[in-house]
């Protein structure tokens, strides 16, 4: 493994360029600090079996004066999501029947967008917790954004859970770079689906969801398209403001996140053959270096510099412990997850398989299906 040194040393350098971008992050959302939205803000929630978990996420919606509507899309659910959600309150949309060639979201999403009454549209997913003034900031950031996602703390709800979640999350920002700094390239353009917020009409104009209607990772896919079509996009900080209960295990991580963790259907083979050479070498290695007793000076400072990743992330979850300080010794697990991910991607989600143009890369029109958009 001595032989793979250089190597490591170009990746060591490319995931500290990368890291160090978060020097430069735009500051994270502080309740209070906007006023009112201008003008009536719909909040879609696209649910499908989502009973457990969607009151959580339309109740303080619901009492939000920034708010003017909640629609619940219900995406052929299960269970009693929708009866749930309309005895909360919330204006509930029974999803059409699946369309051929449309993933479930995209196509619950593209409902929800073209019901929503406010000219401003924020997308939640039902596993968020959004807080008082949410909705607010992210309004606030369309004044100069056409686009804008937002990253939130994550609930754990055990060390193993945290630790391998914990371990996931710093793969993303060995890849991608920390939440804030605008990407390079629309190609590297990294945004969160569980939260995003736009103008109804110019993402109408633009095609909407129509457009991704074929993949399953959508939001990244969304976000790239449109930045190559020239649209500002700004990702932020919203910790303070929205917490995720993704998942209810470390065994639910590895099958639900590990799923889509590579970005397969949006993400090249050159870039996939990069961001593995990165987290192998950067990541992985120094790990078993150190477990087998034959680390080099390279992989000591690797190490220490993801312990410093590991503090870092403290503020991204809701309850940091001892999980997070652990999660370095399962990089080699999830450098596994992700190359498994990357070459035999899942094609299954909530219940429906789709075709494998849904995980291979695609580029998606520019301009918008008209057919498919009515």
């Amino acid at each position: 493994m001595r032989r793979l040194t250089p190597l490591q040393a170009v990746a060591a350098g490319v995931a500290a360029t990368r890291l160090a971008r978060g020097r430069n992050r735009p500051a994270p959302f502080v309740p209070g600090r906007s006023g009112p939205p201008p003008q009536p803000v719909s909040v879609v929630i696209p649910a499908r079996d989502e009973e457990l978990r969607i009151e959580g996420c339309v109740r303080p919606l619901l009492v939000d004066p920034d708010v003017s509507e909640v629609i619940v899309v219900d995406d052929g659910s299960r269970d009693g999501t929708a009866r749930l959600a309309a005895r909360l309150g919330a204006r509930v949309v029974s999803g059409a029947p699946l369309p051929d060639g449309w993933v479930g979201k995209q196509w619950a999403l593209h409902q929800g967008v073209r019901a929503a009454a406010g000219p401003i549209v924020v997308l939640l997913d039902a596993d968020t917790r959004p807080e008082p003034g949410l909705c607010a900031e992210l309004v606030a950031l369309l004044d100069t954004s056409d686009l804008v996602s937002a990253g939130p703390r994550f609930i754990c709800d055990g060390v193993a859970e945290q630790a391998l979640h914990a371990s996931f999350l710093a793969g993303l920002v060995y890849r991608f770079g920390p939440i804030g700094p605008a990407a390079a390239s629309p190609e590297r353009l990294l945004l969160n689906g569980q939260c995003m917020a736009f103008r109804k009409n110019p993402m109408l104009r633009a095609g909407g969801f129509a457009r991704v209607r074929g993949h399953l990772t959508d939001d990244v896919a969304l976000g790239r398209l449109l930045a190559r079509d020239g649209w500002r996009i700004a990702f932020r900080d919203a910790g303070a403001l929205l917490d995720v209960d993704m998942h209810a295990s470390a065994a639910e991580v590895w099958r639900e996140w590990g799923r889509s963790i590579a970005l397969r259907d949006v993400t090249g083979n050159g870039w996939l053959a990069a961001d593995l050479a990165v987290v192998w070498l950067t990541l992985a290695l120094p790990t078993v270096r150190l477990v087998t007793g034959r680390p080099t000076p390279l992989d000591l400072g690797l190490l220490v510099q993801r312990l410093l990743l590991a503090t870092a992330l403290r503020g991204s979850y809701a309850r940091p412990g001892m999980g997070l300080a652990i999660s370095p010794f399962l990089d080699v697990p999830m450098a596994v997850r992700l190359t498994w991910s990357v070459l035999w991607p899942a094609r299954t989600w909530r219940g429906r398989t789709y075709g494998r143009p849904a995980v291979r890369r695609g580029a998606p029109p520019r301009r918008p299906d008209r057919s498919a958009v009515r």
